[in-house]
């Protein structure tokens, strides 16, 4: 098992230092999805949801996250991405989110697609929660990651 590297010779947190390591690209894909009533599934498809268009500023919303990563995340780096791109399917009981995020970088952009992903998912919660509060967030998780030192990491099914 790999050891963890936030952590100082103290036990204390800290941001670990990447300023070593060869600049290479990074990818990362992450995927969940937000559950809800069939009525509410229905209007975002026909665009009758009262505050917009909901794919379309959640992927904005999951854009944004991606890009405000380094400042949500503690220990987190700030990464300058070179592209996101957010995906949605419908789904039987929703709707499932995408996010695949790129960088030219010295550290990986895994919390970058996760988090792209949850506010993707929370964006669409806030535009479409005056009708539907109990919508769920669920299954929010790393596909693939490529890039660095560790190598490729595909998430088996």
């Amino acid at each position: 098992m790999d050891s963890l590297t936030h952590f100082n010779e103290d036990g204390m947190a800290h941001m670990v230092e990447v300023g070593d390591k060869d600049i290479t690209r990074r990818t990362a894909t992450a995927r969940g999805k937000i559950i809800m009533k069939g009525e509410t599934l229905q209007r975002i498809k026909d665009g009758l949801i009262k505050k917009g268009d909901v794919l379309s500023v959640a992927q904005v919303g999951g854009i944004m996250g991606a890009k405000k990563t380094g400042e949500l995340i503690p220990m987190c780096h700030n990464i300058s991405l070179t592209g996101a791109d957010i995906r949605f399917q419908f789904i039987d009981n929703g709707v499932e989110v995408e996010a695949e995020v790129n960088a030219m970088d010295k550290t990986g952009v895994e919390m970058e697609a996760l988090t792209a992903v949850s506010l993707a998912c929370l964006t669409i919660y806030d535009m479409c929660k005056a009708i539907d509060r109990g919508m769920e967030i669920q299954d929010i998780m790393l596909i693939r990651k490529a890039g660095g030192k560790s190598g490729e990491y595909i998430r088996e099914e």
